[in-house]
């Protein structure tokens, strides 16, 4: 029997699609200059392609479906990303920033579920037995029950894992793994793709969840094809300034729970802590005294989070006005200013916009518009915002202000936090009187609302020219 012949193919090292001859730019993800020669040979079947003839198809409303007792880490901002805790079986892929806190997030989750006698197998394929054990030290872990294995040979692996049979397997990186069998250099989006297929039927078949590790490119992408996230259970994304000290952990897909839940986290000395009440944490560096500032509650998940929006205009002397925004949707912070502009009187056209949200976090509801437009107004007209007031409400293209759903949750934090007033939309419902006894105030248009929460001015409304 003639053996067959490897092929030459050109493969997207961006989204994995293949050419028979290279090509400058992907058709597809329309990546310049990221297809690269690959040798496949005809004839290999590789071990994720092999097809369990034995489980026939069921009906189903026959199956029977038992309840499954989820992995519960003592980490409760880890489970409520999650959706409760690690089902056993799955498999999590955490992405982020080279320096972001990955491995010590990884090592530190292994290490408490390891102190419970429960066996832990942390693979690494980036550091050594003494590197990771200095970082262990630096965490104050002392290390019982879980065992590490610095290898990048999934095969050996594999194998390991089959031997121990540990309660989690940790894989740091999926991008230093290779399968031997297999054509392409570690991180190739070949070897990607296998490692990932084998590591998901090993989960599969023997309940044991596996946490791995992602890089993500400069464009804030998972380096790899983007069938890495199509094959995983859950997609993890850690964020944050590498030179700030909070991380924010979100989901973006999750097979077994919500994608809305966020985690958030600071980077210490001793690793990373987690913040069970983020609002006094974002609000802590809050001062009454600041001009450009104002307060919202925003919805991350299931709990609302006040964070303090910043904005500073000045007269552009060179060129065209810019906007900036840090945190806010950019689009949303044209349409608010042009807005301010048209229906507010707040002549914007010459100003620069710079539009910061405090403490890293990405603000996208559109609630946080009427804070958003306080803090511009505030810093245009040098006058500060009511120091014991929030804004809430959506800017309608017209000024007007529309509703704000759960209201009375958002006003429960932020009286909480010892905040005396709101702004509100007009439509709002009448909310109960609790006994914060926080003064609701409604405003009909932007206009309105810029007028209540505003002090007098320190000097004259003119910017500075």
């Amino acid at each position: 029997m003639e053996k067959a012949k490897a092929k030459t193919v050109f493969i997207c090292q961006k989204c994995g699609n293949k050419s028979l001859k290279w090509l400058g730019r992907c058709p597809v993800c329309q990546e310049w200059n990221s297809f690269e020669e690959t040798l496949v040979s005809a004839s290999r079947h590789s071990e994720s392609s092999i097809d369990a003839a034995g489980t026939p198809p069921q009906e189903l409303s026959r199956l029977k479906v038992e309840a499954v007792d989820r992995i519960v880490f003592p980490i409760s901002e880890f489970n409520r990303v999650l959706g409760g805790g690690l089902v056993p079986g799955s498999m999590v892929l955490i992405g982020g920033d080279p320096g972001i806190g990955k491995s010590t997030l990884l090592l530190q989750a292994s290490a408490t579920l390891a102190g419970d006698k429960r066996t832990v197998l942390y693979v690494s394929g980036e550091e050594s037995f003494q590197q990771i054990k200095l970082r262990a030290k630096r965490l104050s872990i002392a290390g019982d029950s879980l065992f590490l294995l610095p290898e990048t040979n999934l095969d050996i692996i594999l194998r390991r894992v089959e031997d121990m049979v540990p309660m989690l397997v940790i894989i740091d990186s999926i991008q230093t793994m290779y399968v031997e069998d297999l054509n392409g250099v570690p991180g190739s989006v070949n070897q990607i793709r296998e490692c990932t297929l084998r590591l998901m039927r090993l989960a599969k078949r023997s309940g044991i969840p596996i946490l791995i590790s992602g890089h993500v490119t400069k464009e804030g992408d998972l380096a790899g094809p983007k069938a890495l996230e199509h094959i995983v259970d859950v997609v993890l994304s850690l964020e944050g300034e590498t030179f700030g000290v909070y991380r924010i952990l979100r989901s973006t897909k999750n097979r077994f729970g919500s994608t809305n839940e966020v985690g958030v986290f600071e980077m210490t000395s001793d690793g990373l802590n987690e913040v069970t009440n983020p609002s006094e944490i974002f609000l802590a560096s809050h001062s009454t005294e600041t001009i450009g500032s104002a307060v919202v509650a925003t919805f991350e998940g299931s709990r609302p989070i006040l964070v303090e929006v910043q904005a500073l205009t000045t007269f552009a002397h060179y060129g065209p006005p810019r906007r900036i925004a840090n945190g806010i949707d950019m689009g949303r912070l044209l349409m608010i200013a042009a807005v301010l502009t048209r229906r507010a009187r707040i002549n914007l056209s010459n100003q620069d916009i710079i539009a910061n949200v405090v403490g890293g976090l990405k603000v996208s509801e559109p609630v946080a518009d009427l804070g958003v437009a306080l803090a511009i107004a505030s810093s245009f007209k040098d006058s500060k915002v009511a120091h014991d007031i929030i804004a809430l409400g959506e800017i309608g293209l017209s000024g007007e202000l529309r509703h704000v759903p759960q209201l009375e949750r958002r006003l429960s934090e932020a009286a909480r936090l010892g905040f005396k007033r709101c702004i509100v939309p007009a439509s709002s419902h009448v909310v109960k009187q609790r006994s914060e006894g926080i003064q609701i105030l409604k405003a009909r248009s932007v206009a309105e609302a810029i007028q209540m929460g505003l002090t007098a001015p320190q000097q004259d409304g003119k910017a500075d020219d």
